[in-house]
């Protein structure tokens, strides 16, 4: 029997399109999402534009995956797999789900695909991800796909309210 590895109880991950540049522009000027991440600045249409018709989605090379969270609803989200380290067979996961598909499971859903994707087909030996100590619905989400907690990072991430803590969490496939 084939296994579809993307898609299971109405999601699907998929390569983002040029369709998709209004939900990457929404994503990534969602200011309210910069304290979990590096971003500092919004980004423009046109920059988004050159990424999604430069992008190869080549892991290899460019060391990073993106995945559209596609409802049957339409797109809620995006995942990727990041910092990608072949030599350790290792990637990063970040997801970001917009504010009017939160808390519906869809994350949680999304997260176990990916995690079956990176190891059943990429053969990833580990997946991890530093999640903020105050995000405790992604923790739950992550320890949901068993995830677990490894180390507290004092001071990590720095916002309007001053430094707070994040939790590196890792999946390590046995």
């Amino acid at each position: 029997m084939a296994t579809h590895w993307l898609k299971e109880n109405g999601i699907t991950l998929r390569a983002p399109e040029p369709e998709d540049l209004e939900l990457m522009y929404a994503m990534e000027n969602d200011t309210s999402m910069w304290c979990a991440g590096n971003a500092t600045l919004p980004y423009s249409r046109y920059t988004l534009r050159a990424y999604l018709e430069q992008s190869r989605q080549d892991l290899l090379s460019e060391r990073q995956a993106r995945f559209v969270i596609e409802t049957e609803n339409g797109p809620a989200g995006m995942i990727d797999l990041a910092d990608y380290d072949p030599l350790n067979s290792r990637a990063e996961v970040c997801i970001g789900i917009l504010g009017c598909y939160r808390g519906k499971g869809i994350a949680a859903r999304a997260l176990q695909l990916l995690c079956q994707y990176a190891t059943g087909r990429l053969h990833l030996h580990q997946l991890y991800a530093y999640i903020p100590t105050w995000n405790s619905n992604s923790i739950r989400v992550f320890e949901e796909a068993g995830f677990t907690e490894h180390s507290t990072l004092k001071d990590w991430i720095r916002s309007e309210e001053g430094y707070s803590d994040a939790i590196l969490m890792q999946k390590v496939n046995k």
